[in-house]
This record gives structure tokens, C-alpha cells and sequence, in this order.
């Protein structure tokens, strides 16, 4: 699980970038840059991919009294007035760790177990948040060729 993880969030990847990759080098003008009226940039992208980093951390230890650093949920419109663009980015890869710590110790045999109120198991939520890294770094592609019309 470690590994999967690792892939979608650093790589190397076959696939292409991974999502830590897909923002490398981006000044924070261009993690801004929105597409259109309504539509999200890359600085919220990735931070909503730290918040699900935090929730599926949650999940997995069933711990509800940490709240998230940055308030709000899901979705956090940026650039925000008095927050950088590498703080945010900051976040990410702290959570990153946080999640990455807690799959380390977490048994092998409790990843079929149900996680939280639902059904989902332990194994299904830490695929998915590594299927969700992978998501958005393809998002993260595509708003960058639409902002420079080069190949990226």
C-alpha cells in the first residue's frame, strides 16, 4: 500500500507524473490561474487533495477531535489573502506523511475491514486516495496546457 501511494503522490510512475511532480516548478501565479469563472485552479486542487489525505487518515484511525489546519471543507478557494502558495503546498506533503505514517502501522489484516460508517474497507479508502492523487494530477496537466498552450 506504501508503495501505491508513493507512486500517485512522487513517483516514478509509468503513467506519467505523479501528483507531487505535476506541481513542481509552478510559481503561484500560475497555481491561480483559473480557466474560467467558477472553475477551480491548481492551488485549490491541491489543496483539497491534502484535505482527503487528512480524511482518509481519519478513517483509518478513527480519530475525530484533530480538525484540518485550514478552514473549511473539501473544496478551499485560493489564493486566499495572507496564505503562500508553498505553505499550501507544504500541507500537502505533511499530510502526505501523516497518511503515510499511519499505513505503515497499519495491520495487514485489518485492510478488509470496514473503516468509518460505511462499508468502504481499510485497503479500498488507501487505494482510492492514491486513485484520487492520480486524478488530479491529470487535472493539474491539462490546466497547465490550457494556460501556456505548450505540451507539458
Amino acid at each position: 500500500m506504501i508503495e501505491l501511494i508513493d507512486e500517485a503522490f512522487t513517483g516514478p510512475s509509468w503513467h506519467g507524473p505523479s501528483l507531487l511532480g505535476s506541481i513542481r516548478g509552478l510559481t503561484e501565479t500560475e497555481a491561480a490561474w483559473r480557466p474560467g469563472k467558477g472553475r477551480h485552479n491548481i492551488w485549490e486542487l491541491i489543496v483539497h487533495a491534502a484535505y482527503w489525505k487528512y480524511i482518509v487518515r481519519r478513517r483509518l484511525t478513527r480519530q475525530r477531535e484533530e480538525r484540518f489546519p485550514v478552514k473549511g471543507s473539501n473544496w478551499f478557494i485560493r489564493p486566499l489573502k495572507g496564505r503562500a502558495w508553498k505553505e499550501d503546498v507544504g500541507l500537502l506533503l505533511e499530510q502526505h506523511e501523516l497518511l503515510r505514517d499511519v499505513i505503515l502501522r497499519y495491520p495487514e489484516s485489518a485492510l478488509t475491514r470496514p473503516v468509518g460508517s460505511g462499508r468502504q474497507t481499510a485497503g479500498y479508502v488507501i487505494r482510492g486516495i492514491a486513485a484520487h492523487d492520480l486524478y488530479h494530477a491529470g487535472q493539474i496537466r491539462l490546466l497547465k496546457r490550457l494556460q501556456t498552450g505548450r505540451p507539458v
